[in-house]
C-alpha cells in the first residue's frame, strides 16, 4: 500500500532511521486504548518503547490523531491517547473513515501493518494477533488480521493468537493464506498467556538472523504477505493453559449472556480476564509484549545488517 502523503506523518526520529537504514520497530496503539486500563496502558507503552530502544532499534508507535496517520508518537501524545475514551478501534475497513472524518483512532494489528508498510517499516511487535473466533459457525467472526498477514509484507512478532480464539481454526486459516508461522525456539505454538496451545508450530527458527533470512527469501520469491513469529511468553510470567482456559470459558459465557459482539468482544473478554485472574492476565500481557518487543528489535537489526 502507498498512503497519500498528506495523511502520513512520520516522526523525525523514525524518518531519519529509515532513511539511514537503521532498525525500526512498529508498535500498535489498541493495546493502549482498548487492551489495558489507565495507567497501566501508558506505563506499558513507555516500557515497550524503552525495550525497543534497548535492543538498538527505534520505536514507532502508530495511531491516527485527528485524521492523520502518525508513525511515531511523542510522549505527550502517547499520554493523551492513553487517557481518551472516545478513540476508534481501527482495522482495515475503518482506517480510511478515521482519516477522512478527522477522527482519533487506535490501530489494530491489521491497521498497524498497513501503516507500517506505508512508512517502510518491516517489523512490528504486538501482544497477540486476532483470528477465528469461537462459535464462528454462527457469528462468522474472523479477524481482518488474518487477511492482512496474507497481503502486507510486515513481520509480526507476537505471543501467538489470543487464547480466547479458536486456535486450531486460526492456524488453519493462516496456512490456507500462505502465511509462514514460525515458533521462536519452540516446536509448540504459543497461546498468548500460555507457552503452549497444544498445537504444533508449523516452522521453527532459533535466532533473529535466521528469521531475517526467511523474510528476505520470501521477498525475493515475490510472495505476498507477512511473516508471523510466535514468541512464547517468558516462563516466569506464564498462566498455565488449563487455568486460563477455565477463566476464558467463564468470560465467553458472560459475553454471550450480555450479547457482546463484533469489535467489542475482545476488549470485553480481556477486561473480564483481568478481573477473573485478579490482575495476573494483565501482568502476563505486559511481560509478553515487552518480550516480543525485544525480539522484534533483534529481527529489525538483523534485517538492517542485510
Amino acid at each position: 500500500m502507498t498512503a497519500h502523503p498528506s495523511f502520513l506523518d512520520i516522526a523525525p526520529e523514525v524518518a531519519d532511521a529509515l532513511a539511514a537504514g537503521r532498525p525500526v520497530v512498529a508498535l500498535e496503539s489498541t493495546i493502549i486504548t482498548h487492551g489495558m486500563p489507565w495507567p497501566a496502558n501508558l506505563e506499558t507503552a513507555r516500557a515497550v518503547e524503552a525495550v525497543v530502544r534497548a535492543g538498538g532499534a527505534v520505536p514507532a508507535t502508530i495511531a491516527v490523531i485527528a485524521g492523520r496517520i502518525r508513525v511515531g508518537l511523542d510522549d505527550a501524545t502517547l499520554e493523551a491517547l492513553a487517557q481518551k475514551s472516545d478513540v476508534m478501534k481501527l482495522s482495515r475497513a475503518d482506517l480510511p473513515f478515521a482519516v477522512a472524518a478527522g477522527r482519533d483512532g487506535a490501530t489494530t494489528v491489521a491497521a498497524t501493518m498497513i501503516c507500517a508498510a506505508a512508512a517502510g517499516i518491516r517489523v512490528f511487535a504486538t501482544g497477540g494477533i486476532g483470528g477465528v473466533h469461537r462459535g464462528v459457525e454462527e457469528t462468522m467472526d474472523v479477524s481482518a488480521d488474518l487477511e492482512e498477514l496474507a497481503r502486507t509484507p510486515v513481520c509480526v512478532v507476537c505471543a501467538g493468537a489470543k487464547a480466547i480464539l479458536d486456535l486450531p481454526r486460526t492456524l488453519e486459516a493462516l496456512e490456507t493464506r500462505g502465511v509462514p508461522v514460525i515458533g521462536y525456539r519452540t516446536d509448540d505454538l504459543p497461546a498468548f498467556w500460555s507457552r503452549s496451545s497444544g498445537l504444533a508450530a508449523p516452522l521453527r527458527l532459533d535466532d533473529a538472523a535466521a528469521i531475517a533470512s526467511l523474510i528476505a527469501a520470501k521477498r525475493d520469491l515475490s510472495l505476498d504477505g507477512g511473516v508471523l513469529v510466535a514468541n512464547p511468553v517468558p516462563e516466569e510470567a506464564e498462566i498455565p493453559r488449563a487455568e486460563i482456559d477455565a477463566h476464558i470459558a467463564t468470560a465467553l459465557a458472560e459475553a454471550r449472556a450480555e450479547r457482546v459482539s463484533a469489535k467489542a468482544v475482545t476488549p470485553f473478554l480481556l477486561g473480564r480476564l483481568v478481573a477473573l485472574t485478579h490482575g495476573r492476565s494483565l501482568a502476563t500481557n505486559v511481560a509478553l509484549v515487552k518480550n516480543n518487543a525485544a525480539l522484534a528489535a533483534e529481527i529489525a537489526g538483523a534485517l538492517a545488517q542485510r
